[in-house]
């Protein structure tokens, strides 16, 4: 028995990883049963027959697990926004953050088209940077050469499994093709056909990287608010969370009660305004969640 990481799963196979061979496993029955399905960045272990066939025994525990696209065990996730074309957006920005801290997952914010940008854009794009950086997110800046945006990227990829995620419209999948360029026939044939009809067999994959493993579909899953309850929304703003212990009021919500670091925090300039406005609007979409039963 052999344990190893499973980098791709298509057609009830799944290919695991380990010590630099590929073996192609199927799942045992077992795992029907028990309603699991094994992911792409599952560590099982697993049964070799010969070299290249085996069966998988048993998934590791998960330390994460997204729904789009479907993989576990994800490290970091890389956030890939423009300065401009399409325009910054904090709010979308701060919207990925939170699900990202939900599940346990690195963000890294990448901000392309920097080379672009106009004297008052620079200097706006380096105030965002700044207060991103302030809260203990990496932030990284890159040209709207591809291939500038890896070399900048390719520290944070190393030994990590990652997945790309953000704004539309700003160049995630060129990314990922300059990663691998065999992946641009693929992306191409989604953007034509919108993801439907023959290309919705799409599988994810595990592509290495170096020393790392990149998941070679863009995307993250539901970016509302479902698994969030009102007094946990604070948690996923580290700034905020740091604060809330010394709030006055155990469970405070940092919205109209007295006393509060927040508020506090934000009157003086040390919590930006827009990610406590940002705070704010997503407190009212959970409010406004029909209940689940």
């Amino acid at each position: 028995m052999t344990e190893g990481k499973i980098i791709k799963a298509l057609s009830g196979f799944y290919y695991v990883l380990a010590d630099n061979r590929i073996t192609q496993c199927r799942g045992r029955g077992v795992f029907r049963k028990k309603g699991i399905t094994p992911l792409v960045g599952d560590y099982v272990i697993f049964e070799a027959e010969n070299d290249h066939e085996g069966y998988i025994l048993e998934i590791k525990p998960r330390k994460n697990e997204l729904l789009r696209p479907p993989i576990s065990n994800v490290d970091q996730a890389i956030l890939v926004f423009s300065a401009v074309e399409p325009d910054f957006n904090p709010l979308l920005l701060d919207r990925f953050l939170v699900q990202i801290e939900l599940n346990h997952i690195t963000p890294v914010i990448c901000i392309t088209k920097m080379d672009i940008v106009n004297g008052e854009q620079l200097d706006i794009m380096k105030g965002y940077g700044a207060d991103y950086s302030k809260i203990g997110y990496d932030v990284v800046f890159t040209s709207a050469k591809t291939q500038d945006g890896i070399e900048k990227l390719r520290p944070y990829l190393d030994g990590k499994i990652s997945v790309f995620a953000g704004q539309s419209g700003v160049g995630k999948s060129s990314l990922l093709n300059s990663l691998n360029p065999e992946l641009l026939l693929k992306t191409d044939n989604i953007s034509n056909h919108l993801g439907r009809g023959k290309h919705t067999t799409r599988h994810v994959e595990l592509i290495q990287f170096e020393s790392g493993l990149v998941a070679d579909t863009p995307g993250f899953s539901s970016l509302d608010f479902i698994n969030i309850e009102l007094d946990q929304l604070s948690s996923y703003f580290p700034e905020m969370a740091e604060l809330s212990d010394l709030c006055k009021f155990r469970g405070c919500l940092h919205i109209a009660e007295p006393k509060c670091e927040v508020k506090k925090a934000v009157e003086q300039g040390e919590i930006p305004k827009y990610r406590y406005d940002h705070y704010l609007q997503f407190m009212e979409e959970i409010k406004e969640r029909k209940p689940r039963y």
